[in-house]
């Protein structure tokens, strides 16, 4: 049996969906660097580098929002896509894991 279908996402203008996807990018790379979730330090060093491409991206994507009079952030609208995108799961990688029961 297929795993069920996620909601769709809402409806965003394309600077807003490039906002979103640089967000997540961005909140993927300090997940791959995490020293207490990481193996290696090649790793590390390539989601750090990774790290500021995506904060450029983010920028940009911000700069054309700004630049086309979206001067507002929809929080409920862009929090609703960040859950379909996986959003709290991934940022969640960020923290430290709880120690072992052990």
């Amino acid at each position: 049996m297929p795993p069920p279908e996620p909601p769709p996402l809402p409806a965003l203008t394309h600077a807003e969906s490039e906002f979103i996807d640089s967000y997540l990018e961005v909140v993927d790379q300090p997940a791959r660097i995490n020293p207490a979730r990481g193996a290696h330090t090649y790793g590390a060093l390539r989601a750090a580098q990774a790290l500021v491409a995506g904060a450029a991206a983010l920028r940009d994507a911000l700069t054309v929002m700004h630049q086309r009079g979206e001067s507002e952030l929809h929080a409920a609208t862009l929090a609703r896509a960040l859950r379909v995108l996986g959003g709290e799961r991934r940022a969640s990688r960020i923290s430290v894991p709880p120690e072992d029961a052990s």
